[in-house]
């Protein structure tokens, strides 16, 4: 009787017939085969083909059939061949045609080369080959920095390994989220970069950081107030900051005479603004308290962007706490002084302090904040008792005002630049560094107030003065543009009292840059000399083309005494290093 188990040969595409994959038996031995067909050329005289197996299963003949073995020469189709009946034939198996795994890996390498290659191509060209238009323009600038005379209070030069952070592999990353508590996976190394940022910024500042705490992700010092506002207060709460007529910035909120509001500040809170004695230039902080009083702020801000002189902070801590009001310190003009301890510090009397990283501390764009934690010993306004030990919670609300409210992904270079900045900024050459800023601020001041110039407070406490024009007749616009074409960069900035929204009557001049490429007190005296001239320029051209902005810019093409002076700028600015790239 033939039992087949429901198995059945399966055609071979050769005409050869295949067994399904029946294994009845672990052991052949154990099978007790009734017999077999050996490898010899021929058959048997029942027909089987080599290979076959028979089996006794249960007391019926079973046979199992295996796959004729033929051998492949290599050498095309062949006939029935000698040597014992192993001819080479084209019924060879498909496997026998398939490269060998040494074939395999030779082909998948050279894949793998062609792929590198294609995206070394495309990923490692440099800058002047990928983009010349853009290698180009950059070339300009750098060439604009090193022959200029960089007068600008907000602007400076960051040293090589800052530049370097900045143009790192570290942009590749996306974390959003804070450290340890990140939306995507693979932070761990950028983690401990923002962890030892938040330490050098503690230790720069000579903060406890049982007392306070540091969120280093925000884009700008403008994102860093808003995200402030967002985290502490609610749609249409009130802010008080100083305006910006008087020396103040527009993201501690304004409105113009007509009433524009010009600031996210602004358009989500209501705010009221303080302003300086118009006489004096200084703050007038009765009239400040009066208006607090008044307007009864939930956050009074402190600190500005043209204000030449020391802030009164134990005032602003008095006034906050008699109206209610956190007490927010935006030190970004002077974080620098700060750190080196060259001016009052905001951290002995503010709840929130706030600050770019670029200016004078010398480091990448970009905002910091700083924030108290822990226990709060300060009398609450209304409370008769010496403090009610609430713990502070800025933390958590000033945290989410950040991420996720205002910005996503943090910038991972400016973080790790921020970094490096920060451990230059505890250094004892810091401090030295502050004071000769100071120090040049002085002699500038000085400079120009022989040279029957009028600045705003009569000279400075800080890193910058403020000259008002209006006696020479002149706009900060066109003074301006007069220094730009002789290759110096300042910015006009209103002075109380001008009609600053169209024409501001003053310009805004800083140290810190021109300190950092070397510049001393001799030199400023010079420079000086270089802004005494630009008037005389400006008044000129003013006489013989007139106010009209048009016509006033025309004067500026081929003008001789502008070509002169130029000439000179470029010839004093290019004697001194330029960090990052001088070589």
């Amino acid at each position: 009787m033939d039992l087949s188990l429901g198995f059945h040969s399966l055609p071979h595409a050769r005409g050869h017939a295949l067994a399904g994959p029946l294994r009845l038996f672990d052991d052949l031995e154990d099978a007790k085969p009734e017999g077999s067909v050996g490898g010899g050329g021929g058959g048997e005289e029942d027909g089987e083909e080599e290979g076959d197996q028979h089996f006794s299963l249960l007391g019926h003949a079973l046979c199992v059939k295996r796959p004729r073995r033929v051998l492949y020469s290599g050498g095309g189709c062949g006939g029935g061949g000698g040597g014992g009946g192993e001819a080479s034939s084209c019924s060879s198996s498909s496997s026998s045609l398939r490269p060998t795994k040494r074939q395999a890996t030779v082909e998948r390498g050279a894949d793998l080369e062609a792929r590198r290659g294609a995206v070394r191509a495309w990923g490692n060209q440099a800058l002047a080959e990928a983009d010349p238009d853009v290698h180009a323009l950059m070339e300009l600038e750098r060439d604009r920095q090193v022959r200029g005379i960089e007068l600008i209070a907000s602007e400076n030069f960051v040293c090589r390994a800052v530049l370097e952070a900045l143009g790192s592999h570290l942009t590749n990353k996306y974390s959003e989220g804070h450290p340890g508590a990140r939306y995507y996976g693979g932070n761990q190394h950028i983690d401990a970069i923002e962890h030892l940022c938040h330490e050098r910024a503690l230790a720069a500042f000579g903060l406890d950081p049982a007392c306070w705490g540091v969120n280093v992700q925000p884009y700008s010092c403008t994102s860093a107030n808003l995200a402030v506002y967002t985290g502490l207060l609610l749609p249409k709460d009130r802010i008080m900051g100083l305006e910006p007529p008087s020396g103040g910035h527009v993201s501690h909120g304004y409105y113009t005479p007509s009433g524009t509001k010009v600031s996210g500040a602004s358009i989500f809170f209501e705010s009221l603004s303080y302003k300086v004695n118009p006489q004096t230039g200084y703050i007038d902080y009765d009239k400040l308290e009066e208006r607090a009083m008044d307007f009864h702020p939930k956050i009074l801000i402190c600190g500005g962007s043209s204000y030449p002189r020391e802030w009164d902070f134990a005032r602003m801590r008095m006034i906050a706490d008699k109206c209610g009001a956190v007490l927010m310190c935006d030190m970004a003009h002077i974080s620098g002084l700060v750190a080196a301890k060259e001016c009052r510090s905001p951290f002995d009397y503010c709840d929130v302090v706030t600050s770019t990283t670029h200016k004078n501390l010398r480091g990448p764009r970009g905002g910091i904040i700083f924030f108290r934690r822990g226990k709060n010993l300060r009398k609450r306004a209304g409370s008769f008792s010496q403090g009610d030990e609430r713990d502070y919670d800025f933390e958590d609300r000033i945290n989410f005002g950040v991420f996720p409210a205002m910005q996503g992904g943090p910038h991972n270079n400016h973080i790790a630049a921020l970094a490096i900045t920060l451990k230059q900024v505890a250094t004892p050459e810091y401090k030295a560094y502050i004071q000769q800023v100071k120090k040049n601020a002085q002699a500038l001041a000085a400079a120009l107030l022989r040279r029957k110039c009028r600045l705003v407070t009569g000279g400075t406490d800080n890193h910058l003065v403020l000259w008002d024009l209006r006696n020479f007749g002149l706009t900060g616009k066109n003074f301006e543009k007069v220094c730009e074409a002789c290759h110096i960069s300042i910015n006009k900035t209103p002075i109380y009292g001008d009609n600053g929204s169209i024409s501001p009557g003053g310009v805004r001049i800083g140290t810190p840059a021109m300190t950092t490429r070397g510049c001393l007190e001799d030199d400023f005296e010079v420079i000086a000399d270089f802004l005494i001239r630009a008037t005389q320029i400006a008044s000129n051209l003013l006489k013989e083309h007139g106010k009209m902005q048009k016509e006033f810019l025309r004067g500026l093409q081929n003008n001789k005494d502008i070509i002169e002076l130029g000439n000179q700028v470029e010839n004093f600015a290019s004697q001194f290093a330029m960090p990052g790239f001088d070589v």
